[in-house]
């Protein structure tokens, strides 16, 4: 399995092995667009794997914080009582750089900027630009995404 990240388009390709595109998945990038240093709020572009897993069991619209499930689940009214906050819901998919230099290692280090691909509440809108750098997705397509790959599958996040 291979996963490329299109920027431009705001897309997540899962393909096969063979390359045959399996799924294609509407996302939401980077508000503040591509780029790789710390701080930046932009999401890291190049080669990248699938560092860890997080999440698995959780019910649909599980709230996590630092990575943990805090036993929270989503829905509107808690939205409301945290405005602005940054939902990360369902399961978590942790990148890691593969490309010392540019995003790996230093201040550009994907993986200590907590870059993960995760769920979002079904009312922020996708196909735009709109994360702190994360890559969000539908929740039912998160689960199915989590589902299908294994830890250590190749990302390449293309602007």
């Amino acid at each position: 399995m291979k996963i490329t990240i299109r920027i431009p388009v705001q897309t997540l390709e899962l393909f096969d092995d063979g390359g045959k595109l399996l799924r294609c998945y509407p996302v939401s990038t980077g508000a503040n667009g591509a780029g790789e240093e710390s701080g930046s709020y932009c999401t890291p572009r190049g080669r990248h794997i699938i560092r860890a897993k997080i999440g698995a069991g959780q019910p649909l619209d599980s709230v996590f914080v630092r990575r943990r499930p805090t036993g929270e689940i989503y829905a509107p009214e808690l939205g409301a009582q945290h405005p602005g906050r940054d939902w990360i819901l369902t399961r978590i998919l942790w990148l890691s750089g593969c490309e010392p230099g540019y995003n790996r290692l230093g201040s550009c280090d994907t993986m200590r900027r907590y870059i993960y691909i995760h769920g979002t509440p079904d009312s922020i809108p996708l196909g735009r630009p709109g994360s702190r750098g994360c890559v969000r997705m539908r929740n039912a397509d998160m689960i199915e995404l989590f589902e299908r790959i294994p830890v250590g599958t190749a990302v390449n996040v293309v602007a």
